[in-house]
């Protein structure tokens, strides 16, 4: 019963992400406001059904139903009650259908937040949320779902992770990365619709930096709680010692404080523009990234879903949206500034331009360092 109903709220809700995006690329195209309105509604229907197919799971978890794929997979009658509650984000199939339900309130939130004040962006805007909502939506329906049914149900379950049993942390820090990176969809999404629309105003600006600073909070209170937790439990002797999955969500926040501040220049000399969205554009990128590392296998370590087979599906889906965001910088950046306006503008910021990216690669090394000399050095931490 839990498992159908499950299904039915999933498959519900890839039908509305997708038909809301459709809808909404279309009213945008033909400037309609009805249209742009029903993509809306769309919208709103998507983000209740995830978030009501999550209370079910945690129902599930908490009864606990072992006919139901997940619970059986992660599920135990002799775990306290908030265990059972945050073995939801414990294993991959949950994680995912946690992630639909912090896309779903920021859709809501979103949503509302943008109500009618910006006409001109609001279909694009739709498009590209619920076009990342089909893919996530996608992989709970498929490759990923929790709600398979199990035809001849246990009456005990292995329950969670051990290692994810012994510290309170683990109510807190998977939630907080999870607002820092599912947050970042709704900032990418402004700023594709700036760049699609060709308009970054004045008014808009300071939407944009507010959208881009929430997610910027949970990401920095994700990666230093994170910081906490593996210094105490790990015992590595300095917060991740590079460990290149949870540097992985160190990546993005790089880019998304620069984005932060080259959002101010923007909003106090109407410069840099095109390189504040680039930005915005390039830390969404690097969330789908980080995911990717966590959840391909490609790298060993005790935070990554090593047994998952979707890491390819999201190479895929970081590859389409990597081909999305060059192809809309390349055809729609000169509309937001003009070319020899752009060049005065920014030719004095140059250093800033130049060592971004020099971070970024120091960091990229240090992520990586370790991976490919453990092997020569005998070290198993990850």
């Amino acid at each position: 019963m839990i498992a159908t109903l499950g299904q039915s709220l999933i498959l519900g809700a890839l039908v509305c992400t997708g038909a809301g995006s459709i809808l909404a690329f279309v009213a945008a195209a033909k400037r309609s406001q009805d249209g742009a309105m029903w993509a809306r509604r769309a919208a709103q229907v998507f983000a209740v059904l995830l978030i009501l197919a999550n209370i079910l799971m945690v129902y599930a978890l908490l009864v606990p139903d072992f006919s139901v794929g997940y619970v059986a997979k992660v599920g135990s009658t002799k775990v306290p009650t908030w265990v059972a509650v945050v073995s939801l984000w414990s294993s991959l199939e949950g994680s995912i259908l946690f992630w639909g339900a912090m896309l779903g309130v920021y859709v809501l939130v979103s949503v509302h937040d943008l109500g009618d004040h910006h006409p001109e962006h609001l279909p694009y805007f739709l498009g590209v949320l619920l076009a990342c909502g089909v893919f996530f939506t996608f992989l709970l329906a498929g490759p990923a779902n929790p709600f398979t049914a199990v035809p001849n149900p246990m009456t005990e379950g292995p329950g969670p992770n051990p290692l994810l049993q012994n510290h309170v942390l683990m109510i807190i820090h998977p939630p907080m990365l999870y607002g820092g990176y599912v947050g970042m969809t709704v900032p990418f999404a402004l700023a594709m619709a700036a760049l699609l629309a060709g308009n970054l105003g004045a008014d808009f600006v300071p939407r944009l930096r507010r959208w881009l600073m929430i997610p910027w909070i949970f990401l920095t209170g994700g990666i230093v709680l994170g910081g906490w937790w593996a210094y105490e439990v790990l015992g590595w002797g300095g917060y991740w010692d590079w460990d290149p999955v949870e540097n992985a969500s160190f990546f993005p926040w790089l880019t998304a404080t620069a984005a932060l501040h080259s959002v101010i220049v923007v909003q106090r000399r109407g410069s840099l523009k095109i390189w504040s969205v680039t930005l915005i554009l390039v830390s969404f990128l690097l969330t789908i990234l980080g995911t990717f590392m966590t959840r391909s296998g490609v790298f060993n370590s005790v935070h990554s879903f090593t047994q998952s087979d979707i890491g390819p599906t999201f190479l895929i889906f970081l590859a389409i949206c990597f081909v999305a965001v060059i192809l809309a910088l390349a055809a729609r950046m000169d509309r937001l500034e003009g070319g020899a306006e752009r060049s005065r503008r920014q030719k004095p910021r140059s250093d800033v331009l130049t060592q971004q990216p020099l971070v970024r690669l120091i960091h990229l090394y240090g992520g990586d360092r370790d991976r490919v000399s453990a092997p020569s050095r005998g070290d198993q931490r990850g």
